[in-house]
């Protein structure tokens, strides 16, 4: 599933406003990343010593025993990512700061070993009779002593009571696998004026182990008839709500081997949200209302529209049958078998049979009056289908959809196995588009786009179609057995998304984007608040299932992927995928399964490196050194739930000695980790030698806390992950920053745009972890007013606008003032020669856009006249004169600064046909800083209508960047609270994105608190999220850092 295509979205709109995740941290030893609650014990980071002459390079790092404290073991990589690619956050180090180290106190003598054995004797000895006083029973010291236990009783299970008051036969969560689906035999008759609908669901299954129960799922359906093998026989069925659980029990066991059928006929609701069977709506041409239904199962709401084994592993075939009006449509998985007009007047629709097992969230059907168009690749019959008003607007991803498919029959020598494959592009749609075996489904912006549109426009498009077509392999053919290991479907749909566009549309420059997102991912996951790759504790409820759809499982899953490819001997990594998508063909895998196959195809274990890098939080830092004839990079990491808590207390505890007045709470952690050693680190590096082609990459695994790498005596300096394609940061020391920077200064050339992108990434991380000053950060960006590449400058602009946004809130006007000079010194000339005509370079597209954008909202008076020019014209002609696609949001957002082109440009919205056109101009009109304009579009967004529900994420997170706005929208969360989680469900990224929007740039102490307190108050209606941990983490480092470097960098600037 693409969440509402983030990936591309956020990376279109730099400057980024949004500080999301934590910006500068204190100063830490170590590095590592940690997130969630779950967060780990950081360990000290690798150092690597260097000097040229019979040059040795030392890579040395502190295992766990090296920890000295909990101030220590609280330096974590939260500290070192932040203002990343996606709305980074602060907070940073000073001399002053409490978490520095201090030196050990003197001690006035030292005891003698036998003194200290007879002392820890006796307090062990002490400690033990109290503990065993205070756990005995109460009886113990009673007159009559306590009675004998009947140890010939068992304990009886604590069994729920059901809806009618009888005791529910199932107490967990997750089924018994005591059943197992074979077919599901669904009819449907959705009724469209109403809004409801009834269904019959004929399960055919096989009794594993004997057993007195049938445990399945049901949500929001009513019963209303239920018989087990002969149909005229019914039989009692009980609901338990809180689970989403049905249950039909027996009085004598059905045995193993036992083929069943049970039948269920029910009644329900359109679901008036965006999951289940759910009812949606759009106005045609003429203005008329249209409805149709469609379906969003996944995690879990198939269990909405049918009763169902709703759980990955419990895969079926499915023959679905659906009642429809004469004027509509039906779609599903299958080509459709026949129609049958009933007595009714109505029409059944009858598809076949799934051809494949499937899981049931990949099940979906549809009622509508959409149109299509069609092509036959190899021996599949390729529609797109969207609401006839907009036909012309699916060519692009027809074409793009075709030669997808060929390349992923190709590649991974499995032909996709369905006769048909359907892109439906549904006009109400919240996820950005979903996977569904044969019927993929997708928000309109995800899939439709004009002849006329920009590149950038069609490389959104591209990747979403990829992403989905992807999935058939990865997630449809061989699905995760559990949600924990959802990686296994996204991670992998995400990698081959790049992957496979990079090597069929090379012309869409996507290598670019595809380092915006690991720099993502790397903010994410620098938080203590974040969660393994390969969760391997609970993940039960339905909260902390959708929480799991976030950009570790993503984009971390796709850049540990990218690492080990690269890692890996040509064709191995090829090789390994084909063997893993053979081998679990129709089946479930964990994530050992996959390296087992990557493994049996070379030469050494897979599972001892990758290991190391899914089942703990972070990633590692090397540092390098040089040490005369040394050179050395250590690394160590050690990760454990419970310094995930300690962290918290130290960060608290230190904000406690300056605010005495503070509220310490900590939310309970979501996940737990298991105790690893150090990472496996493939380290890449290349040197001065030979820097910038593929061919001088050289490589080296780091197993241990120090490892020693021999270099010429010529070299001068040594640059580490070659093309940013390791999961890991790397500090140089002063003196190997000094070289680098001097080498770039001499010959901008002499690294790769990504590698000079992967050093201004690397070295705000460090800033943030107070191991460099962020006078060396204005260093390194010297060399940028030579920088023409799109890489290394969007990540610059994104780091600075990071920092310009969180100034903003804080309102340090004079400091402001001066930030906007220093990037007018650096960028001021760039942004000014930029063309505002068409231009076909993808990149230079990407790099104009990010450039004007930063421009115009700062205000630079050469960059809002040309956007105005070009809006004035563009409504003057009645929107004719077409605006180049990757300058419609600065202008658009120029515009919607002045009151009388908001009111036009909200005509424009109510009238526009084109989908990627709307909604920038929907952002621009929430970028206002007009309060008025403001309460009214979140209002509107809220209540549906004018502004589509599903918008209202993204009309909050664009609020939230501008300064007039960042407070109102705050409150207009907390106020509608409850109205908003009846939208969206709790723990879904929408969710996410709206408490990360609302919070992630405050940085007092006043906001800390009051948003612990808001949330704390929620209970079960989300005070327990993730993301409400990593905001109140995020407001912390925010305020580290604006208490250590304002001072800083009001001198600097």
């Amino acid at each position: 599933m693409e969440p509402h295509t983030h990936f591309i979205e956020q990376r279109a709109s730099l400057p980024r406003n949004m500080i999301e995740n934590t910006m500068f941290e204190e100063e830490p030893d170590v590095v590592d990343l940690a997130k969630d609650s779950t967060a780990f014990p950081a360990l000290e980071p690798d150092e690597v010593v260097y000097e040229p002459r019979s040059s040795r390079l030392l890579v040395r790092g502190l295992g766990e025993n090296d920890l000295d404290d909990e101030e220590e073991d609280y330096e974590s990589s939260a500290r070192l990512l932040g203002m990343s690619f996606m709305n980074r956050s602060s907070t940073h180090n000073s001399s002053s700061s409490p978490y520095n180290r201090q030196a050990p106190p003197r001690l006035c003598s030292c005891p003698s070993a036998r003194m200290l054995v007879v002392g820890v004797f006796i307090l062990v000895l002490v400690a033990s009779m109290a503990m065993a006083l205070y756990f005995l029973p109460g009886c113990t010291f009673t007159k009559a002593g306590c009675g004998k236990a009947n140890s010939s009783i068992p304990m009886e299970p604590s069994y729920p009571n059901s809806t009618n008051g009888e005791l529910f036969p199932w107490n967990e969560l997750r089924l018994p696998a005591s059943v197992r689906p074979v077919n599901y035999d669904l009819s449907l008759t959705p009724n469209l004026t109403s809004m409801t609908f009834t269904g019959r669901t004929v399960i055919n299954m096989t009794i594993l182990h004997d057993t007195k129960r049938i445990v399945l799922h049901s949500s929001e359906l009513i019963i209303t008839k239920a018989t087990f093998q002969d149909k005229s026989v019914e039989v009692k069925v009980l609901e338990y709500k809180p689970w989403q659980q049905i249950a039909v029990s027996f009085l004598e066991d059905l045995k193993v081997g036992q083929v069943c059928v049970l039948t269920l006929d029910y009644a329900a609701n359109l679901s008036h949200t965006y999951d289940g069977f759910y009812n949606s709506s759009y106005n045609d041409k003429t203005g008329a209302k249209r409805v149709l239904a469609a379906t969003q199962f996944e995690p879990q709401a198939a269990r909405k529209a049918f009763p169902c084994f709703d759980e990955p592993a419990f895969k079926a075939t499915f023959l679905v049958r659906i009642t429809r009006e004469p004027g509509y449509i039906t779609l599903s998985n299958m080509p459709q078998a026949k129609t049958t007009t009933l007595p009714s007047g109505l029409l059944e629709d009858e598809f076949e049979q799934t051809a494949v097992n499937m899981s049931t969230y990949l099940v979906a059907f549809i009622v509508a009056n959409f149109t299509s168009i069609t092509r036959n690749v190899s021996n599949t019959l390729v529609s797109v289908y969207s609401v006839p008003e907009k036909k012309e607007h699916t060519h692009y991803a027809l074409d793009t959809a075709s030669t997808l498919l060929h390349f992923y029959n190709t590649f991974f020598h499995i032909d996709y196995p369905l006769r048909k494959l359907d892109l439906v592009a549904i006009p109400d749609f919240l996820a950005g588009a979903m996977e569904n075996w044969g019927l993929i489904t997708f928000r309109e912006t995800s899939l439709l786009v004009g002849n006329q549109s920009s590149p950038l426009d069609k490389q959104l498009i591209a990747n979403v179609v990829a992403h989905e077509l992807a999935h058939q392999w990865f997630g449809n053919l061989v699905t995760m057995r559990w949600w924990n290991d959802l990686w296994l479907n996204e991670g992998f749909a995400t990698y081959w998304q790049y992957t496979s566009l990079m090597t069929e549309f090379p012309q869409l420059d996507l290598d670019n984007v595809f380092l915006g997102v690991r720099f993502k991912a790397m903010a994410k996951d620098s938080l203590n608040s974040s969660h393994p790759v390969s969760v391997s504790s609970q993940v039960t409820t339905p909260e902390q299932v959708s929480e799991m759809f976030d950009s570790v499982t993503y984009e971390k899953g796709a850049s540990l992927l990218l690492m080990l490819k690269t890692t890996l001997p040509d064709g191995q990594f090829r090789k390994g995928i084909i063997k893993y998508l053979d081998n679990y063909r129709g089946s479930n895998t964990v994530t050992e399964d996959l390296w087992n196959s990557l493994t049996q195809v070379g030469q050494e274990s897979v599972s001892d490196m990758m290991r190391t890098w899914t089942l703990q939080n972070g990633f590692p830092l090397v540092t390098v050194s040089r040490k005369g004839d040394i050179h050395a990079h250590t690394h160590s990491h050690t990760l454990t739930h419970t310094h995930a808590l300690s962290r918290t207390r130290t960060l608290m505890h230190a904000h406690t000695r300056s605010h005495s007045h503070i509220h310490t709470h900590t939310f309970r952690p979501t996940f737990l980790c298991v105790l690893l050693s150090l990472w496996h680190i493939p380290v890449t590096y290349v040197n001065d030698n030979c820097s910038s082609a593929p061919s001088c990459r050289q490589i080296f695994t780091l197993r241990n806390k120090t490892a020693t790498l021999n270099v010429s005596d010529s070299v001068k300096w040594l640059k580490l992950n070659y093309m940013n394609t390791g999961f890991y940061i790397v500090h140089y020391g002063d003196e190997g920053w000094a070289t680098l920077i001097d080498a770039l200064k001499t010959d901008i050339n002499t690294l790769t745009p990504h590698d000079r992108a992967s050093l201004i990434h690397n070295i705000f991380a460090l800033s943030r972890l107070g191991r460099v000053s962020f006078r060396q950060v204005l260093n390194l960006l010297d060399y940028t007013t030579n920088e023409t590449e799109t890489a290394p400058l969007t990540e610059a602009l994104s780091q600075l606008s990071s920092v310009y946004r969180l100034l903003d809130k804080r309102q340090e006007q004079r400091l402001l003032a001066r930030m906007k000079v220093y990037i007018w010194g650096h960028f001021g000339q760039l942004m000014d020669s930029q063309d505002w005509g068409e231009e076909e370079s993808v990149s230079r597209q990407e790099l104009r856009s990010v450039l004007l954008e930063m421009a115009c909202s700062l205000g630079r008076q050469n960059c809002t006249d040309q956007a105005t020019a070009l809006y004035d014209q563009w409504t003057n002609s009645n929107q004719t004169k077409q605006i180049p696609g990757d300058l419609q949001q600065v202008v658009f957002s120029t515009a919607a600064q002045a009151d009388l082109r908001w009111l036009s440009l909200m005509e424009a919205y109510s009238s526009t046909t084109y989908d990627s056109e709307k909604r920038k101009i929907l952002q621009a009109l929430a970028s206002t800083q007009d309060p008025r304009s403001i309460v009214w579009i979140l209002s509107t967004g809220l209540e549906g209508g004018i502004i589509q529900t599903q918008e209202l994420p993204l009309v909050i997170s664009t609020v939230s960047d501008g300064f007039a706005g960042h407070l109102l929208v705050w409150d207009f969360v907390k106020e509608n609270w409850d109205r908003i989680i009846e939208k969206f469900p709790v723990g879904s990224y929408p969710i996410q994105s709206i408490i990360k929007s609302t919070t992630s740039q405050f940085s007092t102490q006043t906001h800390l608190e009051e948003v612990q307190g808001f949330f704390s108050s929620l209970k079960e209606r989300g005070s327990q999220m993730r993301s409400v941990q990593e905001s109140l983490e995020t407001i912390r480092l925010n305020q580290l850092w604006m208490d250590r470097n304002l001072p800083t960098l009001r001198i600097w600037l």
